[in-house]
């Protein structure tokens, strides 16, 4: 069943008189529960298709729909409900608010989202059940991102959007990380989206779209993806 339906969707940048594309004329369906990566050069439009999907801008042409709900019509607060009900973000910077400790990150997310889960028991899922009470300074980089997975995982949200989520981590503590985002659509049946340009993430997607040119080049189902340590890192 698709969860996500862009319909012609296209997003036009103006910069004085020049135009500019980001994407032109998407279709794409996406369905409930599966791990899905998109591919694409620097500029091809993924983190722009990312952006429409998280609700974080609107497009230009064209209609997105999450869940059957019109989300390309959506007033600006009205999307802000969308963002806090349904998406969870996981950026390649991992956002943490330096002065809080790591339950108190996570918890931040009962102040916005309408069906928050248990913050201790999505650090607990993390394996970050030990650490509490630490703050984002004593952490490493990986444990940091897994807080920032815990925190959007403890929305609650229908979808889980992440941007490059392994870009600036060792392989070793990516491939833990990647572990995390596979279960939590194998186990927990999230739907989970990664922009990124690592062939190597892709072998492990259930569904692998192909962005170049703000244009949908390809979307391929992978019948028998890779696990995480099956990769040749």
């Amino acid at each position: 069943m698709a969860i996500v339906e862009f319909k012609n969707v296209s997003k036009i940048y103006q910069n004085g008189e020049h135009e500019q594309r980001a994407l032109d004329g998407v279709n794409l369906d996406l369905e409930e529960g599966k791990f899905i990566v998109i591919l694409g050069p620097s500029g091809a439009g993924k983190s722009t298709l990312l952006n429409l999907l998280g609700g974080l801008d609107t497009p230009s042409e064209g209609t997105i729909l999450v869940g059957g709900r019109d989300i390309s019509t959506l007033t600006p607060n009205e999307l802000a409900e969308y963002r806090a009900a349904s998406v969870g973000f996981v950026f390649q910077s991992y956002n943490l608010i330096p002065t809080l400790t790591v339950i108190e990150n996570v918890a931040l997310v009962k102040e916005i989202a309408p069906n928050p889960l248990s913050s201790h028991d999505m650090l607990k899922a993390v394996g970050l059940e030990d650490h509490i009470h630490q703050f984002p300074s004593e952490l490493s980089g990986g444990e940091q991102q897994r807080v920032s997975i815990a925190r959007a995982l403890a929305k609650n949200p229908q979808i889980l959007l992440c941007d490059e989520p392994t870009g600036a981590l060792d392989s070793g503590t990516g491939v833990t990380v990647l572990k995390l985002l596979l279960s939590m659509a194998r186990e927990l049946g999230k739907t989970i989206v990664i922009v990124t340009h690592n062939q190597n993430i892709a072998k492990m997607a259930d569904v692998v779209i192909r962005v170049k040119n703000g244009r949908i080049q390809s979307c391929e189902n992978q019948e028998n993806p890779l696990k995480a340590e099956e990769v040749d890192w």
